[in-house]
C-alpha cells in the first residue's frame, strides 16, 4: 500500500500542488498525510472518495481513508 501510494497517486496529486504521504495501512484503514495544496483543499472529501475508488480499482482492496492535514509551520499560527 504504501508503494501504490508513493508511486500511483502522489504524482497524481503533484500535478495540483499537493502531497500525500503514507503513515499507516491495517484492518483497512489507510492513514495518510495531506500537505502542501491539499493540507487547505475545501473539498479534500473528494480527493479522499477519489482515493478509495483508485485503490478499490487497481488493488482491488475497500479501504477507509483516514486523512491528516498538515498545514506548513507558517500557516498554524
Amino acid at each position: 500500500m504504501e508503494k501504490y501510494v508513493s508511486e500511483v497517486l502522489q504524482p497524481k496529486l503533484q500535478g495540483d500542488g499537493g502531497w500525500i504521504e503514507f503513515v499507516s495501512y491495517e484492518n483497512g484503514i489507510l492513514t495518510v498525510i495531506f500537505r502542501g495544496e491539499c493540507s487547505k483543499c475545501l473539498i479534500l472529501h473528494r480527493c479522499i472518495e477519489w482515493i478509495e475508488s483508485e485503490i478499490k480499482r487497481d488493488m482491488k482492496k475497500t479501504v477507509t481513508v483516514n486523512a491528516i492535514r498538515k498545514k506548513p509551520y507558517f500557516q498554524d499560527v
